[in-house]
């Protein structure tokens, strides 16, 4: 069983700056892909970026550019640095871990941008 928590979310003005972090309970370093989704109100959740096994990455359109996704398997950590925030980046922001067929999610945490 895995368990994440996330943190470093909060509210910032557009064009500001924000970390996210995720900590997992077990060893990440055999999870297939570790990412962040977010759901803001009213729409469907979303994928923001992901990072496999061999630090591979992917990000949505909407993040490309402004964000980089990291992960430290020593630590059992993943990090989201998000640049140059606009308010359309206002969500809840989740830790995800596929491992084993399965998947894993924390609570969220929330990111408001506004001035």
């Amino acid at each position: 069983q895995v368990q994440l928590v996330e943190s470093g979310g909060g509210l910032v003005q557009p064009g500001g700056s924000l970390r996210l972090s995720c900590a997992a309970s077990g060893s990440i370093s055999s999870a297939n892909a570790m990412g962040w989704y977010r759901q803001a109100p009213g729409k469907e959740r979303e994928l923001v970026a992901k990072i496999t096994t061999f630090g591979g990455t992917n990000y949505a359109d909407s993040v490309k550019g402004r964000s980089i996704i990291s992960r430290d398997n020593a630590k059992n950590m993943v990090y989201l640095q998000m640049n140059s925030l606009k308010p359309e980046d206002t969500a809840v922001y989740y830790c995800w871990l596929y491992k084993d067929y399965r998947h894993y999610w924390g609570q969220g945490t929330q990111v408001t941008v506004s001035p």
